[in-house]
């Protein structure tokens, strides 16, 4: 079942930071880390003014979320979270797609990834290339990897 992808609502935004608390413990970070990253996972109601965010929903519940910044003719992709429980069914492939499809409509030519290492084949997958390294906003010394998808 391909998920319904829609405008969040400011009264979600918090639960959205939690959905994106969630999806990053899967890759087995302890709590001072989760800790360190709450910031950079939450959602304040600025950014819906700033950024373009969709959220997907599957049987009646919100499984993820995805935030797209435009730099120029460069779109960031700031954000793609799914629920823990919705992992692997299509919701971050449709979450991707939207982002692209998004970035290109408004004239975006490629697409930048900073990603978790534990998530980068996800986007190497779906045809993102390496571009180098990127420290992360949450945790000082940390790399991640930069990816780039082309959207011409």
């Amino acid at each position: 079942m391909r998920p319904v992808i829609r405008q969040p609502t400011v009264q979600e935004l918090p639960d959205l930071g939690e959905l994106c608390m969630r999806s990053k413990a899967v890759w087995g970070y302890d709590s001072k880390f989760m800790e360190a990253s709450r910031a950079e996972l939450s959602l304040e109601p600025r950014d819906l003014l700033l950024t373009q965010i969709a959220v997907a929903e599957q049987q009646n519940r919100t499984v993820g979320v995805v935030q797209l910044k435009m730099i120029g003719n460069e779109a960031d992709l700031l954000k793609l979270f799914v629920d823990p429980a919705f992992l692997r069914s299509g919701v971050g492939k449709a979450l991707f797609s939207w982002a692209a499809g998004t970035a290109k409509e408004m004239g975006a030519s490629r697409l930048t990834i900073e990603a978790d290492p534990e998530a980068a084949e996800f986007y190497r997958r779906l045809g993102a290339r390496d571009i180098g390294l990127a420290p992360s906003g949450s945790i000082a010394g940390r790399m991640l990897p930069r990816l780039a998808f082309d959207l011409s």
